[in-house]
């Protein structure tokens, strides 16, 4: 059940990706947005979480599609240096 939960939204990530060639940087995030948060809502509905977990997992794939979504705008990765600083490059 798990395996066809994830195969069915790395499908649905591929056609979003697909998709999303041309959005302006604002409708990028947006659909990160919306793709992130139905991702972990699939994924928590698949584990079977309650409510709970069910929002936060909402709220951190909202969270983690918005930044896939800003980095493949701008194709800019952050990167830990070590010692609590960061700094971007090309990803």
């Amino acid at each position: 059940m798990i395996k066809r939960a994830i195969g069915a939204v790395a499908i649905a990530g591929a056609f979003l990706a697909a998709g999303c060639e041309n959005l302006t940087p604002q409708q990028r995030t947006v659909v990160g947005v919306t793709a992130g948060a139905a991702a972990g809502l699939i994924t928590a509905d698949a584990l079977k979480a309650d409510d709970d977990w069910r929002l936060i997992a909402a709220l951190a794939g909202a969270a983690a599609g918005t930044l896939v979504a800003q980095n493949s705008a701008t194709n800019r990765c952050a990167y830990a240096r070590g010692d609590g600083t960061y700094f971007t490059a090309p990803c």
